[in-house]
């Protein structure tokens, strides 16, 4: 038995044992076809790829039926692989003075000829907005070996009503706000606004800015003796000069500047504005306020221009949001390694259920390459790095390991099904009335 069977199969049994029996094994199934990458092999087609790992043709019909009506939801497969890693005892929340990392995205698939799909999210490469099923993501930052891993706490679905993205990141913020720890932070990119992080009541967020994004001083400034109407706003901050029409408008001065050596000799230089508000808020003791930074990296072309409502150190301003990128690996790793990029499932709930799967199995690639040994492709990998594709290229191919002794649960549920319709008899179809009119 090759090696990486064994730390495979036993995740994916403790994934699945809490389900039902008959569902848990037909679910083992399905996720031993989409983590060795048959889903790639055969372009997308499930019932190809599920029948190439050799389990048997009415194994196939049982997965894909747990698969598409199974009792089962995304939130308890999350959980289970969450204590999974839990038990290894060597996956570790990474800290900066005292907070760790909880990071919001949204992750689209997307299906332009998907027929009734209202949900739409932009295509960088399009330069519009294409159907797409969108998924908001909410992961923990922690690290195994030193290896910064991603693990997901909750997968969150469009509304039926209002399939928008704003309305989902509003969901996301509502539902990371009520379960935020004291000493978590929450990081989110440029897709996400500041109005909306006060709107959620987030204690704590570490959040990017577009690039002419302005905010205002919380005080009035003093206007004693002057004429003309008192201002009712603070002074217009402006972190980052821009153009218009031409002309430059200049950035304003920051209120303190820092800096420090990387080990490779570069010196990052930080710009910090503190208490701000945001332009549409006039000032006031009990105002939402937040601090800017302007980081200045050598090894980039443009700064990163980021706010949060935590006091912190730049440095740790820096670090930390460099955590945000671990969340990006998980529909990567999905996508592009288990070919889900490509899928033909159109039913309302299959359409969802298997971008989550691709997600959760993703988060399983990364978390078993960085767990176990690494695997040389070939003998001319060198230096293997624990990577998820070079995992899944260990398992692709393989078929369903029948010989690895399964839980005693996890086994098919002797139902008796003799008297029930089968075939074309079994579908639940009723033959319309056709209307006839007299004449």
């Amino acid at each position: 038995m090759p090696p990486v069977i064994e730390p495979t199969m036993s995740a994916l049994t403790a994934i699945v044992s809490g389900l039902y029996v008959g569902t848990n094994l037909a679910m083992l199934h399905f996720l031993w076809m989409l983590i060795n990458g048959s889903l790639l092999s055969h372009r997308g087609c499930i019932f190809p790829a599920l029948q190439s790992t050799g389990i048997g043709e009415q194994a196939v019909r049982r997965a894909w039926k747990a698969f598409h009506s199974g009792m089962w939801q995304i939130g308890e497969l999350i959980v289970a692989w969450n204590q999974y890693m839990q038990e290894q005892q060597q996956w570790q929340p990474r800290y900066y003075e005292g907070y760790t990392a909880v990071v919001v995205d949204n992750a689209p698939f997307w299906r332009p000829k998907l027929k009734g799909l209202k949900s739409k999210y932009y295509h960088s490469v399009a330069g519009k907005a294409l159907p797409a099923i969108i998924l908001g993501l909410v992961a923990h930052i922690g690290e195994v070996a030193g290896r910064r891993i991603a693990l997901p706490r909750a997968i969150l679905r469009v509304h039926p009503k209002d399939p928008s993205e704003t309305a989902l990141k509003k969901e996301l913020l509502k539902q990371v706000s009520h379960s935020l720890g004291q000493l978590e932070i929450t990081l989110m990119d440029a897709g996400f606004k500041i109005k909306a992080c006060h709107k959620a009541q987030l204690s704590h967020f570490l959040l990017r800015l577009a690039k002419n994004s302005t905010a205002r001083r919380n005080y009035l400034r003093d206007t004693t003796g002057k004429k003309g109407k008192p201002p009712t706003k603070g002074d217009l901050i402006r972190p980052l000069a821009r153009k218009h029409k031409g002309k430059e408008i200049a950035a304003s001065g920051p209120d303190a500047t820092f800096s420090w050596k990387l080990a490779t000799g570069e010196t990052i230089v930080v710009q910090a504005w503190f208490d701000l508000v945001r332009p549409d808020v006039a000032p006031s003791p009990a105002a939402d306020t937040f601090d800017v930074y302007v980081i200045h990296d050598p090894r980039y072309d443009n700064p990163l221009l980021v706010a949060t409502n935590v006091k912190l150190q730049a440095e740790t301003i820096h670090r930390l949001y460099a955590d945000r990128w671990p969340i990006e690996q998980l529909p990567l790793a999905g996508k592009q390694m288990l070919g889900a990029h490509r899928q033909f499932v159109f039913a309302e709930e299959t359409r969802h259920r298997l971008p989550e799967l691709v997600i959760l199995v993703g988060s399983i690639l990364t978390g078993l390459a960085a767990l176990h040994p690494t695997i040389p492709t070939g003998f001319w990998d060198r230096q293997p790095e624990p990577t998820p594709g070079r995992f899944r290229r260990a398992l692709a191919g393989l078929p369903f390991p029948q010989s690895y002794p399964l839980p005693g649960q996890l086994r098919q549920k002797a139902s008796v099904t003799d008297h029930l319709p089968k075939g074309i008899l079994g579908h639940r179809r009723s033959k319309q009335a056709v209307s006839t009119v007299s004449t």
